[in-house]
């Protein structure tokens, strides 16, 4: 089975800042995301064990752990390239994220305005998604809380906003609204473009897993 491991940030650590500071970055990178890929890769090497006869596993608790650390891999993944330093990164989108945005939305202010409550209200923790759904050619907004279940199934995020505190706390305590209304400063609309045109041409993700 394919082991997993912590793709590099896109840009410095400090890249980002005002709007998250660079302590936040290498904790939240380098420590609760590399927790992920490392909590993904023990549960595959119990599951491997387990085929090859080597090992009895609990396999509803291993299965879990699987399913919770891929699915905070995953989630991570896109979330860092969803983003860029100020300057590069802000702003409203152009291009097909803008077209579909406006047919399911209305607006950009219309979704932004979703966006944002959808964030603002995750139950505890959990993420923003933005996610074209390939059956419909059509893009949802959806609260997904912790990551276990990454989504509805089929549904393809290609805009991610990190939620759980750890995403924030250091910088605006729990104050998660000031934390969301200054990530779209630096919301990277090329990575999204891109992450839609893989989505819609190939019907699947854009992930270098």
């Amino acid at each position: 089975m394919k082991r997993y491991e912590l793709p590099p940030l896109p840009y410095s650590y400090n890249a980002l800042e005002p709007y998250i500071i660079e302590e936040i970055m290498r904790l939240h990178h380098d420590k609760h995301h590399q927790t992920y890929v490392n909590g993904a890769n023990a549960a595959l090497e119990k599951i491997e064990k387990h085929l090859k006869g080597e090992a009895q596993i609990d396999v509803r608790a291993v299965m879990r752990d699987f399913s919770f650390n891929y699915a905070g891999h995953i989630m991570h993944t896109i979330f860092w390239p969803n983003m860029a330093p100020p300057g590069k990164g802000g702003g409203t989108p152009g291009g097909v994220v803008a077209d579909k945005i406006n047919q399911a939305f209305g607006s950009f202010d219309k979704f932004k305005q979703l966006f944002t409550s959808v964030s603002a209200t995750v139950e505890g923790v959990g993420w923003g998604v933005l996610a074209y759904d390939p059956l419909t050619d059509e893009l949802r907004v959806l609260q997904v809380e912790k990551h276990n279940v990454l989504m509805t199934a089929g549904l393809i995020p290609i805009l991610v906003l990190d939620v759980w505190e750890h995403a924030y706390y250091l910088q605006y305590k729990n104050n998660r609204a000031s934390y969301i209304e200054n990530w779209w400063n630096v919301v990277n609309w090329d990575d999204v473009e891109k992450r839609l045109n893989s989505a819609i041409n190939h019907g699947k993700a854009s992930l270098n897993l």
